[in-house]
């Protein structure tokens, strides 16, 4: 796993397309607690785990954490996972103990979506309901394209997680693939502070597991702190 500079740049001509068919399939949606994301409290420990404070990820070799900054603040906002071409950025926030938050958040992402001139088509996809945006864009070849986001979302004990994923894992299944199994493994800290809704959960920078001091020749070895990028991308 490393940590390496923010790509936004270099991304942003990346994920811009020109008109396709979305090969996301329709799958089977499995209960969260059995297959994730997970509450602290379904896990063992926190061995092993990058501690990113409300947010613990599982490394792997060729992942890539960038942390977005908020400039005003100087807080941790979000944390994007890259790996290969494409990429997931992550949040965490407060929810309500009676009721989920992803229903609402979706409404409202798609409007927004749409008020932009785009396209939100909502699908049953691995993840739940999630939600396929495409909004106007230049393309790399100065024509008209689409830059396209998937969201998803997961209704958690107190807290809702959401994840965008962007590049090839937006819109085909075999690239998602291993960026939805990162997704999955990673483990939500609520924390027992009371928060509004919607609130934020306080992301922190990176405590390292043990094992990532790795081995000579391990692809582990020498992992620096990830450099902080002031973006958050969002759709809406």
């Amino acid at each position: 796993m490393l940590f390496g500079r923010s790509r936004k740049t270099e991304r942003e001509s990346e994920d811009v397309l020109g008109p396709r068919e979305i090969e996301i399939q329709d799958q089977d949606t499995e209960g969260r607690a059995e297959s994730g994301p997970f509450d602290v409290s379904e896990v063992g420990d926190r061995e092993g785990y990058v501690d990113l404070g409300a947010v613990l990820i599982s490394p792997r070799p060729g992942l890539e954490l960038r942390l977005e900054v908020e400039e005003t603040s100087q807080r941790v906002v979000a944390v994007t996972l890259d790996l290969g071409d494409s990429s997931v950025q992550v949040q965490a926030f407060a929810a309500p103990r009676s009721e989920g938050l992803w229903d609402e958040i979706r409404e409202q992402i798609a409007e927004s979506v749409r008020s932009q001139g785009g396209q939100a088509d909502q699908m049953d996809g691995s993840l739940g309901t999630e939600l396929i945006a495409s909004v106007p864009a230049e393309a790399p070849d100065g024509g008209r394209g689409y830059r396209v986001a998937r969201f998803v979302g997961v209704d958690g004990p107190r807290w809702f997680l959401r994840g965008v994923f962007s590049g090839p894992a937006a819109i085909q299944q075999d690239a998602a693939t291993e960026l939805e199994e990162l997704f999955r493994a990673l483990v939500v800290v609520r924390g027992e502070s009371p928060m509004p809704p919607r609130e934020l959960l306080p992301l922190t920078m990176p405590t390292m597991p043990q094992e990532t001091a790795g081995e000579p020749g391990d692809p582990q070895q020498g992992l620096q702190a990830p450099e902080r990028g002031p973006e958050i991308t969002e759709i809406g």
